[in-house]
């Protein structure tokens, strides 16, 4: 079966269950999208290896890359292998240089280590055409509006909460470590942010 190459393109709350988050797959070479829903703790891995944040302590998914590393096998690729009842299935194909291995994941979990390996995440052409949504440019457009109103919104938000460009760069140095050291991802991504944007 030909295999479809996918990239990340978004990762949000999911508006269909409360505490879970959409992440969205686009086909690489074409305007299909694969929307799966996953859990918390896995949108904060691939979440903060998106963003390169790097934890105090190793997450579930950094101590797999280590065992790993250790045990000479990498990551070659991340197959989204199956759709069975609505819930998808995935495999991460290793190797130690003379074998391959497939191993069974939820898809959650072998994108968050794929992403740790810069593999390339692939599906078929049999799961999209049953779960992949077809955007077209108006339903793009059609889309892009309320994305933007949202936007300001969470930014007004955002603001409210934590108006960063107040604090010099050493008060949010200092910020970013306590985030850190607190595990509040989201938060160290927004300060990390407004550190860039003054560099």
């Amino acid at each position: 079966m030909k295999k479809i190459k996918l990239e990340i393109l978004g990762l949000s709350s999911s508006q269909s269950q409360t505490g879970s988050f959409a992440l969205v797959l686009g086909e690489t070479e074409g305007n299909r999208r694969l929307p799966i829903i996953i859990g918390m703790f896995e949108a904060q891995a691939i979440a903060i290896e998106i963003e390169k944040i790097i934890p105090n302590r190793p997450m579930t998914h950094d101590l797999f890359k280590s065992f790993a590393n250790n045990f000479h096998f990498t990551v070659e690729e991340i197959i989204i292998s199956d759709l069975k009842e609505g819930v998808f299935f995935a495999k991460i194909v290793c190797s130690d240089g003379l074998k391959k291995s497939e191993v069974d994941a939820r898809p959650s979990d072998a994108i968050a280590i794929g992403l740790r390996f810069d593999s390339p995440i692939y599906t078929y052409e049999n799961i999209l055409a049953e779960a992949g949504i077809v955007l077209t440019d108006e339903a793009e457009e059609e889309k892009a509006e309320p994305k933007a109103e949202a936007k300001v919104k969470a930014k007004k938000e955002s603001v409210r909460k934590d108006d960063f460009k107040n604090y010099s760069v050493e008060k949010l140095n200092d910020l970013l470590k306590d985030a850190i050291d607190k595990e509040d991802y989201e938060r160290a991504a927004k300060i990390r942010d407004e550190l860039s944007k003054r560099n």
